[in-house]
């Protein structure tokens, strides 16, 4: 076997799995699709036999099981901030205990609220933030 056909041979294989992978993706999204658009709440698919799953009375409908609510860790990523301008985002995380990839989310909210501003990679508090008494 030549390397001409040596190269032929696997272009062919990686096209034909390409062809299978892609496939499989589509697949994967349809699934996807119908379960995002039928969630009942975080990790709450919904019945396979069509009907809903009764429901616990001790369960509060306010707000999803799990969910603490009310911006707990941006509260507690403010805080920090407050206590040590120019913090870092994988510092927060660590004081947090936290993965620093919901931080990056978390952040920039902070700054639409008027609650921080960021400098090179540093977090401090805004103007007002750093006056203002915690929520």
């Amino acid at each position: 076997m030549t390397l001409a056909d040596f190269v032929d041979s696997t272009v062919k294989d990686i096209d034909s799995r390409l062809a299978e992978l892609r496939l499989e993706v589509t697949k994967l999204e349809a699934a996807r699709s119908a379960l995002v658009g039928s969630r009942r709440g975080p990790g709450r698919p919904r019945a396979s036999n069509g009907a809903s799953a009764p429901q616990r009375s001790t369960r509060r409908a306010s707000r999803p099981r799990g969910r603490r609510g009310g911006n707990t860790r941006a509260n507690q990523a403010l805080d920090l901030v407050r206590e040590t301008p120019g913090i870092t985002i994988p510092q927060i995380a660590e004081a947090l205990k936290i993965e620093p990839n919901y931080l990056y989310r978390v952040m920039p909210k902070l700054v639409q609220d008027g609650q921080v501003r960021r400098e090179g990679q540093g977090w401090h508090p805004a103007g007002n933030a750093a006056t203002s008494p915690p929520e």
